[in-house]
């Protein structure tokens, strides 16, 4: 695995890339709010890339190159991804855009502009506890194929299908870490039928 630094509009973001001299595709994934690009479903879902022909990217939002814990509000998490795929856009190869939870989130926002050929979600935030306003639209404004792998027992909820919107649930909570097995099949089996297009 190699890392380079993105300059961003609003800071640094450091990327790791697997295997990019692979042609069929790039996945690109965010973390989540607090955690970085270490977590077992971001892992889990790289191998299925792998797999599948795919090169990775796993992107550090500036906020943890800079040593927070805690996220910058959305627009500039949407600004610095942006700037990152843009740096990535250079390699000529169809761009697969997600991460697990706020990182999710930060791909729906943004597939539009980022030209996304698809959105993987991991542990997707529906609704925060406490009863807060549902998120769907985030996912309902993605006009691409959208994976959603989701805890059987996510207190954030679980969406629903529907429209190119494909929804798996795994055994386990909002971390996704009790089947990484059950997260890489998911994930390997819609990659494969989204490259087969």
């Amino acid at each position: 695995m190699s890392a380079f630094s993105v300059e961003t509009p609003v800071g640094t973001a450091r990327v790791h890339v697997q295997q990019d001299d692979l042609e069929r595709g790039l996945l690109v994934l965010g973390h989540g709010a607090g955690g970085g690009v270490q977590a077992r479903d971001l892992a889990a879902a790289a191998g299925s890339a792998l797999a599948n022909g795919m090169g990775v990217a796993l992107v550090e939002q500036p906020y943890r190159v800079a040593g927070r814990r805690s996220p910058p509000p959305a627009p500039r998490l949407d600004t610095a991804w942006t700037a990152v795929i843009a740096s990535l856009r250079d390699r000529g190869l169809p761009l697969v855009v997600g991460g697990r939870s706020s990182g999710a989130r930060v791909a729906c926002r943004t597939a539009a502009a980022t030209g996304a050929a698809g959105v993987l979600c991991l542990a997707f935030p529906l609704r925060p506890p406490g009863g807060r306003a549902s998120r769907l639209d985030e996912l309902e404004n993605v006009a691409v194929p959208v994976l959603v792998v989701q805890g059987s027992r996510d207190p954030f909820g679980i969406p629903p299908a529907g429209g190119l919107r494909t929804v798996v649930e795994v055994t386990g909570d909002h971390s996704l870490s009790s089947d990484p097995a059950a997260v890489g099949a998911a994930v390997g089996d819609w990659l494969a039928r989204l490259l087969a297009t």
